[in-house]
């Protein structure tokens, strides 16, 4: 810890390896490397104090970094108690930024690290998960008079916000990042794909060739993970309510069916539902002997490990990451990452070129919310098209891809209702 500014975090000493991180993460990330260098000219957000409630690691460094730039004042807590980087929370500790994080704490630090971030009475929380706009409304209501926006960074976090706003309780407006097409997209079909691929083989190092790979959920995170599957030569299922995202995962080239029935042939089970207990107790009793279950939902609820707890004879730790679960007939189920979050628990989160566009939404989203507060209602807003587009032409030109332009004459008969055939 530092006596300069009030944190909470493993040991300061780790700093310049998190420096050193983060400097890597930033050469891919020219989007927000772009706006940085706008955000120190204009300082559009100067006497703003920001709250964020996300996974602490490099990419989220350089989200900060731009943050401050821009002339914020920076707190920062976990949203995953598992995701921490500890030496990235040293060095952004090091910067001067208040760092509430530490890799593996338990579930009442989690909350006390969340009550902390909020003492900073923030302008605007920086969520993933809504966790921060949780509390807000619910213990820390004498807040809410303060606060002008929020931002919300993933799936879970937008259903729970708009399930807030549907009751006609959501007091401040809050941008869903998630929903810009240069966030979900990329970051959760690409990300999140390849993500969960690496925190499974890093946690078991088995070979997923000839597995039986089972994806609960087809969102844009479940194909994003299925196809990566499939192209590691997997043998590839998909489990759905939805019968549309079921239809276009049949359409995909996955084999679809019920859980019950997808319980008895998988060695892998992803869940990737936003919803609780995809996996259920039930399902444990259909699964083979080594059965490797995992989540990359945003909530450890999505697997009931309570059930699979109650099952079980004996419990061990074989591996960093993997829990061994005896079950009374002698199969063993193998629980990853506690049934946190594996790509970030057992890995490194996504690579560091697609958070460059969902952090560029993020700062982006801050400097719009100032822009427009006057005129943003309570809600859940989206982020407008053409700051979407401006990202992704960023990110192309940065890449050496840059792309047509209409000529006047087709923009002109794209935005007309008279012209047709010739």
């Amino acid at each position: 810890m530092t006596e300069q500014i009030l944190s909470d975090i493993l040991n300061i000493k780790l700093a310049r390896e998190g420096e050193l991180r983060t400097e890597w993460a930033e050469r891919e990330m020219p989007v927000l490397r772009s706006i940085r260098k706008r955000f120190e000219r204009e300082q559009p957000l100067k006497g703003m104090r920001i709250t964020g409630c996300l996974h602490i690691t490099s990419e989220t460094a350089n989200l900060v970094t731009t943050l401050v730039a821009g002339g914020a004042e920076v707190t920062m807590c976990a949203s995953n108690p598992l995701s921490t980087q500890d030496d990235v929370a040293a060095y952004l500790v090091s910067q001067g930024v208040s760092t509430f994080a530490i890799k593996g704490e338990d579930a009442a630090t989690y909350n006390a690290h969340i009550t902390s971030g909020l003492d900073a009475k923030p302008h605007m929380t920086m969520d993933d998960g809504a966790d921060l706009v949780a509390e807000l409304h619910t213990t820390r209501t004498e807040l809410l008079d303060g606060i002008i926006g929020g931002m919300e960074e993933t799936t879970t976090g937008v259903i729970r916000l708009k399930a807030l706003a549907g009751e006609g309780k959501l007091r401040f407006p809050v941008i869903a990042v998630n929903d810009s097409d240069t966030k979900h997209m990329f970051d959760n079909r690409y990300g999140t794909g390849q993500s969960t691929l690496d925190g499974i083989v890093r946690a078991t190092n088995v070979l997923l060739t000839g597995k039986t790979i089972v994806t609960i959920g087809y969102g844009w995170c479940g194909r994003g993970f299925a196809d990566r599957a499939k192209g590691m030569g997997a043998h590839t299922v998909v489990c759905e309510v939805d019968p549309v995202r079921a239809l276009e995962a049949v359409m995909d080239g996955h084999r679809v069916m019920p859980m019950n029935e997808a319980s008895k042939i998988g060695d892998i089970f992803l869940t990737v539902t936003g919803g609780k207990h995809a996996i259920a107790g039930s399902h444990f009793d259909l699964m083979k002997d080594g059965a490797i279950v995992a989540n990359s939902g945003h909530f450890n609820v999505e697997i009931d490990v309570d059930g699979l707890e109650a099952r079980a004879e004996t419990k061990r730790q074989v591996r960093t990451f993997v829990e061994e679960y005896t079950l009374e007939d002698g199969r063993r189920i193998n629980l990853l990452a506690e049934g946190r979050l594996v790509n970030l628990g057992a890995a490194e989160g996504h690579p560091s070129s697609v958070m460059d566009m969902s952090f560029a939404n993020q700062a982006l989203a801050a400097e719009y919310i100032i822009a427009n507060r006057d005129t943003l209602t309570p809600g859940v807003h989206t982020l407008p098209k053409d700051l979407d587009a401006d990202i992704a032409r960023i990110k192309l030109n940065s890449i050496g891809m840059p792309i047509d332009t209409l000529t006047e004459e087709q923009a002109v008969y794209l935005a007309s209702w008279e012209l047709g055939t010739a």
